[in-house]
């Protein structure tokens, strides 16, 4: 059996928060809303708001913005697939893993418009065997069934094993865990102090890559 390799996106494959920070100063300029205006988006964002509406609904009333929040929401979504990019060696990191053999899938929490503009923009669609969206599925990170969902349209099962990289400890990591996978933490600085379980925590999805590629040596 061919051996799977599952990866999370936002802050993994792709530099979501560079992303945001782009838009970011897009919607002050946009907005008029003055330079101090930009750290403070970026400050709220930082509070880790679990839902993006949440998110708008506080910045529609701290600028006294005219659109609804879901139409702040929605020109989000809109626009972050066009400034959201994977890096080169990200993508020559996927292909090597293919090349030698195993199945790759992406495992994405996100509205499914966002999430899938930002796979196919990126050309991570191509780049990959397969990908599951909660926007799509219904189910969410941790939730073993969204990974299920992804190994069985790779043609595998869970049960073979396999490896999950994220950089979120809870649905990527005990996620993973739960869905009998070894873990790949993709530690960005932003779990200060936190204990982890994962089998490795690095900086950077290339050297993610490495570790699998080379767990699957001497077999």
């Amino acid at each position: 059996m061919q051996p799977l390799a599952l990866f999370d996106l936002d802050n993994t494959l792709v530099d979501l928060d560079e992303a945001f920070r782009l838009w970011v100063v897009e919607f002050v300029n946009e907005h008029r809303l003055g330079s101090e205006a930009v750290d403070w988006l970026l400050a709220l964002d930082q509070v880790g708001y679990p839902h993006r509406e949440v998110f708008f609904g506080k910045v529609r009333e701290r600028f006294a913005l005219p659109e609804p929040v879901e139409e702040l929401w929605s020109r989000y979504r809109q626009r972050m697939p066009y400034l959201v990019r994977c890096r080169p060696e990200v993508m020559n990191g996927l292909a090597r893993l293919r090349a030698v053999g195993w199945k790759v899938a992406i495992v994405t929490n996100g509205t499914a418009d966002n999430q899938l503009g930002k796979i196919q923009r990126t050309g991570l669609a191509e780049a990959v065997d397969a990908y599951a969206l909660s926007g799509l599925e219904g189910i969410r990170k941790p939730e073993v069934g969204l990974f299920e969902i992804a190994a069985r349209r790779c043609g595998m099962a869970l049960s073979g094993g396999g490896w999950m990289v994220g950089d979120h400890l809870i649905a990527d990591i005990a996620g993973g865990q739960a869905a009998g996978l070894r873990t790949i933490w993709i530690d960005r600085g932003t779990w200060p102090g936190r204990e982890h379980k994962a089998d490795h925590a690095i900086p950077d999805v290339l050297q993610a890559m490495d570790i699998i590629r080379g767990s699957t040596e001497g077999r």
